[in-house]
């Protein structure tokens, strides 16, 4: 059985029904008393277990508040609204104040980013400290730099300048840059993220060398910038 409407006692049916002040309401029936304006639960306020809006709910001509359960059960309510802001902000600002930090998709690009900075200083400073514990005496420095180096990719002999780098044969395989790149090296290639690199080949731990179909560019890109297509 549906229960009757607190103000025009027809049945109310679950999808109109509003439950307030230990009855029920058509939606269109929860108004207030007196100008008749459409309330909500957020804004009806309750007196005699009839809905009011502010300008119209009857005032008091004294500060005493009785235990009344209309009373007790808007305290309650309130408890609950006040418990219940309390955990959403406790939520929202948790972690704050930490180094905890959200594992998005951007955020694993910016950590990517620095692995990979951090990886070329690293090995920059080592071959530098290489260099500096390999100089041999300043009456042998002569002999030394005239026999032939090993240039790296991160450090080189003084005065030589660094071979670009040779293209693959072509042929190589399609891939899709995932993050953007700005160039570093004059044999890197810039990339914007959805950039499109044909002639794919890998070259060297952690690099491959392509062309942008964008900009026409060739040369090395990092590869776990890209994936294939």
């Amino acid at each position: 059985m549906n229960p009757p409407c607190g103000r025009c006692n027809k049945p109310v049916y679950p999808t109109e029904k509003i439950n307030c002040l230990d009855k029920y309401w058509h939606k269109g029936c929860f108004s207030c008393e007196v100008c008749k304006m459409a309330l909500s639960m957020n804004n009806y306020k309750g007196f005699e277990k009839k809905p009011y809006c502010s300008m119209h709910y009857p005032k008091t001509s004294f500060t005493i508040v009785t235990d009344t359960p209309e009373n007790l059960r808007l305290k309650q309510q309130s408890m609950l609204n006040s418990q219940a802001l309390y955990k959403e902000d406790f939520e929202r600002n948790k972690g704050k104040g930490f180094s905890v930090v959200a594992d998005t998709p951007e955020m694993q690009r910016v950590k990517k980013t620095q692995d990979q900075i951090s990886h070329i200083k690293y090995h920059e400073e080592f071959e530098k400290s290489k260099v500096r514990s390999d100089a041999p005496p300043p009456e042998n420095r002569q002999d030394y730099e005239e026999q032939p180096s090993n240039p790296g990719r991160f450090s080189q002999p003084a005065g030589q300048v660094r071979p670009a780098a040779v293209a693959p044969p072509g042929g190589g395989k399609r891939y899709q840059a995932m993050y953007s790149y700005v160039a570093a090296e004059a044999d890197e290639v810039s990339l914007q993220e959805g950039d499109l690199i044909l002639d794919v080949e890998p070259i060297d731990e952690g690099w491959v060398f392509g062309c942008n179909q964008r900009t026409g560019q060739r040369g090395m890109l990092p590869a776990n910038y890209v994936r294939p297509v």
